[in-house]
């Protein structure tokens, strides 16, 4: 491993020299500076992270709490998006990512005793069970911590605007002229909680009544209990016109429920989905969708973080909240 040493033998100049150049220093020349720096990129030097640890008392590393209970892992487009703007983030800052688990081979440990393990300077906590001891434990501790559509009294979030994107979603089906509007939604979150919000607000401002059966809770990214909602809906008295679901993946199970019962979309039933993936583009017809800003999401929060964690005595804790926007795609007939 090349060493400060290396590098002041190969310049000519002092390890103190070389070290201030590194560190940027102003009482040497730019043309030391610049030859200590480009003689330590060609040397492919990197600085020894456990003596930068000694001395700034701080690792640069930044744990991340994603537990995804559906399954579905990275393989989830909205998640993966987010976790890669993260990543890619606190890269750019100078800063590592560690994912932290309950587990260490076969040691069982809580999200906070692996965050001390690895060091953690701070954590992103962007998918879990919110209320679990572990994760209660970790917020009540002395590392900073930022959560992902959560929010805490003590902490700071980043949220995507939910309710507006709910309310969103209901008003244009409304303008297309839908008053049988059915909501399959996802486990009962606070992303949920301010989802159905954001649906009742917009039927009550126009005098809409929908019948409780048309409210029905799904899971979010499985397409398996959407096309068995779908089913339930599609076989009442009195069948809704457009069908909400919690999000652009879950469609698909409600899609093949169409085609079972040879129904098009949108001749026969009007769809919207959630999060505007890339899928909701390629779909045919096109789906009518709300495009959740996962990038700005994940920068948002390692740039909240990073300034809770580098200046943690005049850090004001926040909610951070992350507007959206309606994509139209043609899986909403007009029946005005």
């Amino acid at each position: 491993m090349v060493t400060i040493k290396d590098i002041s033998r190969r310049c000519g100049v002092s390890p103190a020299t070389v070290s201030k150049a590194l560190n940027g220093y102003g009482d040497i020349s730019a043309e030391t500076m610049e030859l200590v720096r480009r003689t330590a990129r060609e040397m492919h030097y990197l600085p020894n992270a456990a003596a930068r640890q000694l001395k700034t008392n701080s690792s640069h590393n930044i744990g991340v709490v994603f537990v995804d209970e559906t399954m579905s892992g990275l393989t989830h487009e909205y998640f993966s998006t987010i976790l890669n703007s993260v990543k890619e983030e606190a890269e750019g800052k100078g800063y590592d990512i560690t994912f932290l688990s309950q587990s260490l081979g076969e040691r069982k440990m809580s999200f906070l005793e692996h965050c001390r393990y690895r060091k953690c300077d701070g954590v992103v906590i962007a998918s879990v069970n919110f209320e679990s001891d572990s994760v209660l434990e970790l917020i009540r501790s002395e590392v900073p911590v930022i959560t992902i559509d959560y929010s805490y009294d003590n902490t700071s979030s980043v949220v995507s605007d939910n309710v507006e994107g709910a309310y969103g979603l209901t008003s244009y089906l409304i303008e297309m002229g839908h008053r049988k509007i059915a909501f399959i939604h996802g486990e009962p979150t606070s992303v949920t909680q301010k989802r159905l919000q954001g649906f009742h607000r917009a039927l009550e401002e126009h005098g809409i009544d929908v019948p409780a059966e048309y409210v029905r809770e799904g899971r979010y990214h499985d397409p398996e209990s959407g096309r068995r909602d779908t089913g339930v809906l599609l076989n009442l008295s009195d069948p809704p016109t457009a069908i909400m679901f919690p999000d652009d993946y879950t469609y698909l199970g409600g899609l093949a429920e169409f085609e079972k019962r040879h129904l098009s979309v949108p001749e026969d039933i009007s769809v919207v989905g959630y999060d505007g993936i890339h899928l909701s583009r390629v779909l045919r017809p096109q789906l009518t969708t709300w495009y959740q800003d996962a990038e700005a999401i994940g920068r948002d929060s390692v740039l909240k973080l990073i300034e809770c964690i580098e200046h943690r005595k005049t850090c004001v804790q926040e909610q951070i909240k992350v507007a959206g926007r309606l994509m139209p795609g043609y899986s909403v007939k007009n029946i005005l």
